[in-house]
C-alpha cells in the first residue's frame, strides 16, 4: 500500500497523513493515532528515499559536541539524546550525533554543505554564543536547549532557573539561615548566571549580601562541589546552608561537610538542582536531598518534538518555551542550630 491508498481508505489528504506519520503537533492524537494503526494493519512505510527527493530533507537531526570531552560518559547529556532519540525514533526521524574534531564551526559546515540534518539541536548554549550566528549563516534551522545572553530569536526550550533558586534561597531564608552559599556551574554558560542571579535577588530581598566567600562556580563534578565547599568551610563566615546547581556538585558538597566531622541537615541544609537522573536518584542520599527538579530527558523529547515544528515551519514564537521548576522539600534541610 502506498501513500496515497492509505489516504483514500482513511479519507484523509495525503498531506495529514504524511504528518500524522512524522508525529506533528498540528494533527491531533486522535487522528495521529488512527493513521498509526492503519499503518500498522496495512504495512505500510513510507519511502524514505522518495520523501527525500520530494520534500529535500534529509529525514535527520544533527547534534554536534565538542571532541575534548566524554559526552557519552555524562548521565546529564546520556539522558538528554536519549529522550531526543526516542521521541524522534517514534516519528521516524534519525538523530545524527557529531563530533567536531578541531573546528566546531567546521563541522556544522560539512553537515550544511552534504545536507545532512534537516535541523540542529544546540545544547550547552554560551552567554556570548557565536554558534547561533553561524547556523543562521549557513541557513541550518536550529533549536536551543537553553538560552544565550542575547534576547532568543530562535525556537528553544529552557527551564527557570533564575526563578527556581530563587525559590530555593527563599526557603533556606524562611527556615531562618542567613549565610546561604552557592556552588554552581560554569559561569561562561546562561544557566549558572541565571542561577546565581535567583540566589542574589532572594538575599538581596532581605536586605542580605551575597559575598564572594560564599560563591563559587566550575564544572559539575563531584571534585569541584568537594573543593568548593572546603573553600566554603575554610571560610571566617562559613555557610549554614548552600545550594548546589547539580547532583554531583550535591555529592562533592556533602562529602566535605562530612570530612568536617558536620552533618548534612542538622548542621548545614544542602540544596541541589536534580535533572531526574536514573543513575543518581536524591531520595537515596542520606539524608534525602532538598531539590529543586526538571526532567532533563523529558527535555529531549520535547526539543526533539520543537526540532520537528521548526522543520515544518512552524513560527519561532510558538517554539519558545520556558519550564516551570519544582522544589522538593526532604531531610537536607532544615532550621540551622539555634533557631
Amino acid at each position: 500500500m502506498n501513500l496515497k491508498e492509505l489516504s483514500r481508505h482513511l479519507e484523509l489528504s495525503q498531506s495529514t497523513v504524511s504528518r500524522a506519520l512524522n508525529g506533528y503537533q498540528d494533527v491531533s492524537e486522535e487522528t495521529r493515532q488512527r493513521v498509526r494503526d492503519a499503518a500498522k494493519r496495512f504495512g505500510y512505510a513510507p519511502n524514505a528515499n522518495a520523501h527525500r527527493l520530494a520534500t529535500g530533507q534529509s529525514g535527520a537531526i544533527g547534534i554536534v559536541f565538542p571532541s575534548g570531552g566524554e559526552p557519552l560518559l555524562d548521565p546529564l547529556f546520556t539522558d538528554f539524546l536519549s529522550g531526543l532519540t526516542d521521541r524522534a525514533a517514534r516519528a521516524e526521524v534519525d538523530i545524527l550525533v557529531g563530533a567536531a574534531i578541531d573546528d566546531e564551526e567546521a563541522c556544522y559546515r560539512r553537515l550544511a554543505r552534504k545536507k545532512s540534518v534537516d535541523a540542529i539541536v544546540l545544547s550547552s548554549p554560551l552567554v556570548e554564543d557565536r554558534r547561533l550566528a553561524m547556523l543562521d549563516k549557513l541557513g541550518l534551522p536550529h533549536v536551543v536547549h537553553g538560552r544565550t545572553g542575547a534576547p532568543p530569536a530562535g525556537a528553544f526550550l529552557d527551564i527557570d532557573n533564575e526563578g527556581a533558586f530563587r525559590r530555593a534561597t527563599d526557603l533556606l531564608l524562611d527556615l531562618g539561615h542567613r549565610r546561604v552559599g552557592l556552588v554552581n556551574g560554569d559561569l561562561r554558560q546562561t544557566f549558572a548566571v541565571h542561577r546565581a542571579a535567583g540566589w542574589r535577588q532572594a538575599l538581596a530581598a532581605r536586605g542580605l549580601a551575597a559575598p564572594p566567600s560564599l560563591e563559587g562556580s566550575d564544572v559539575m563534578t563531584d571534585e569541584a562541589g568537594y573543593r568548593l565547599t572546603r573553600g566554603m568551610l575554610d571560610g571566617d563566615a562559613a555557610p549554614t546552608a548552600i545550594l548546589c546547581s547539580s547532583i554531583f556538585l550535591a555529592m562533592g558538597c556533602c562529602r566535605a561537610i562530612r570530612d568536617r566531622g558536620l552533618a548534612i541537615g542538622a548542621d548545614i541544609s544542602v540544596i541541589a538542582h536534580d535533572d531526574g537522573l536514573n543513575s543518581v536518584r536524591p531520595e537515596a542520599h542520606h539524608p534525602a536531598l532538598t531539590t529543586t527538579y526538571s526532567s532533563i530527558r523529558r527535555a529531549g523529547s520535547r526539543v526533539a518534538e520543537l526540532a520537528m515544528d521548526v522543520i515544518a515551519g512552524k513560527p519561532v514564537a510558538d517554539c519558545q518555551e520556558v519550564w516551570p521548576v519544582d522544589l522538593i522539600f526532604r531531610d537536607s534541610t532544615r532550621p540551622p542550630r539555634g533557631a
